[in-house]
C-alpha cells in the first residue's frame, strides 16, 4: 500500500489508513482461516476482502461479473445481489491470491484519487446514503471498509484498526442515526429522553429527546434522562451496524440499561439501521 500524499483531501488519507489495516490483518493466513466465518451471515473472511474488491473494482469502472443464479437466504436487497456476484467469483480463489488483488486494487483507487482536480470532491452525486458530494461518498467508503476490517479480525480473533479515522466516521454515523432510531423505529411517548453513554477513546454522549412528535438530538445532556443506555464504543457501532444483538451485548457486560428497562431493551433492540 502507498503511502499517502493527500493535500487537503483527508478522505483519502483515511481509505490509505483503514486499507492497510485490512491487508495487515490479512497477511499471513493459512486457508482455514480465509475460511472462517464472520459476523456478516454467509461471508468468511476470503468474502469479506472480495466485497471490498468488488466495490473498488465498480468505481475504478470495471465490468461486473455474471449476476449470481442460485438464491441466497442471506441476500436482502439488490445491492446484496450485486456485491454476491462479486463475491462468487473468488469463492474459489486461494486466500493470498484474494489479498494480493485487493492491494492492486485499492492502490489503484488511491491513485485515481489523487489524481482527481480538487472540484471532483465537492461535485454532489448517487451516494448510498443520496446525493452528496463526492468527498462524503468517499467516507462511506473508509467506513465500510473499517466496519468488514472488523468483521474479519473478529473472526481471527486479531484485534487491530481501532481508534483510528475508520471508527471515528462509523461513531459519527452511528451517533446521527440515532434520532432516527428513537423516532422512526422506536416512537416512545412525547417527551421521553434517552441517553446513549458510550465510553471509550472515542465515546460521547448522545443524548435524544421526543419533542413535538419528533425525535431530535438535545443541545443538552439531559439531568434526569428516562433512560440510559451505557455501553463501550465497540457495542455502540456493531448494534448500528447490526453486527449484535441486544441480548449480546447485555449477556456480555458490554451495555447496560438505566431508568425505564423497557424502553432501553426497546432501543437497544432497534439500534441496527445500517442496510
Amino acid at each position: 500500500m502507498t503511502e499517502s500524499t493527500d493535500g487537503d483531501e483527508a478522505v483519502i488519507g483515511s481509505l490509505c489508513e483503514v486499507w492497510a489495516s485490512v491487508a495487515d490483518a490479512c497477511r499471513q493466513l493459512d486457508e482455514s482461516q480465509w475460511a472462517l466465518p464472520t459476523d456478516c451471515p454467509g461471508w468468511s473472511v476470503r468474502d469479506q476482502i472480495s466485497h471490498l474488491i468488488g466495490v473498488e473494482r465498480t468505481l475504478l469502472g470495471d465490468p461486473m461479473p455474471e449476476p449470481v443464479s442460485e438464491a441466497r437466504p442471506y441476500v436482502k436487497n439488490p445491492i446484496g445481489a450485486l456485491n454476491e456476484s462479486w463475491i462468487e467469483v473468488r469463492r474459489d480463489t486461494p486466500g493470498p491470491e484474494v489479498l494480493a488483488e485487493f492491494v492492486d486494487v485499492t492502490d489503484h483507487r488511491l491513485a485515481a484519487l489523487r489524481a482527481f482536480p480538487p472540484a471532483k470532491f465537492d461535485e454532489v452525486g448517487w451516494s448510498p446514503i443520496g446525493q452528496v458530494p463526492y468527498r462524503e461518498f468517499m467516507g462511506t467508503r473508509v467506513l465500510d471498509s473499517w466496519a468488514h476490517e472488523q468483521d474479519v479480525r473478529r473472526a481471527l480473533d486479531h484485534p487491530g484498526g481501532r481508534n483510528g479515522a475508520g471508527e471515528r466516521l462509523v461513531l459519527d454515523r452511528c451517533a446521527g442515526a440515532m434520532a432516527y432510531v428513537v423516532g422512526k423505529k422506536v416512537k416512545p411517548p412525547e417527551g421521553s429522553t434517552i441517553l446513549f453513554e458510550v465510553s471509550g477513546e472515542l465515546g460521547r454522549q448522545v443524548p435524544v429527546m421526543v419533542e413535538g412528535g419528533r425525535a431530535r438530538v438535545a443541545p443538552h445532556v439531559p439531568t434526569d434522562p428516562t433512560v440510559t443506555l451505557a455501553m463501550d464504543q465497540e457495542a455502540f457501532w456493531r448494534l448500528g451496524f447490526g453486527r449484535a444483538t441486544a441480548a449480546e451485548v447485555l449477556a456480555s457486560g458490554q451495555a447496560d440499561v438505566v431508568g425505564d428497562v423497557a424502553l432501553g431493551h426497546q432501543v437497544l433492540e432497534s439500534m441496527s439501521f445500517m442496510i
